[in-house]
């Protein structure tokens, strides 16, 4: 399976601040968190994903790297 795009994953454009990239992370972790998702199979590979896009988009460096 291919990997989506860690912009589109937390939902930001590509040109989003270290904020705003930030914020949206912090939002999504709240609505994908596995603990609040007990019913949904599918959350504990959303959120693997989500911090992983987090990962990459919060270091300056691995995102320059991506783009």
């Amino acid at each position: 399976m291919a990997k989506r795009d860690y912009y589109e994953v937390l939902g930001v454009t590509r040109g989003a601040s270290a904020e705003e990239i930030k914020k949206a992370y912090r939002r999504k972790a709240k609505e994908l968190h596995p603990d609040r998702n007990a019913d949904n199979p599918q959350a504990e590979a959303q959120f693997k994903e989500l911090n992983e896009a987090y990962d990459v988009l919060k270091d300056e460096q691995r995102k320059a790297a991506y783009d």
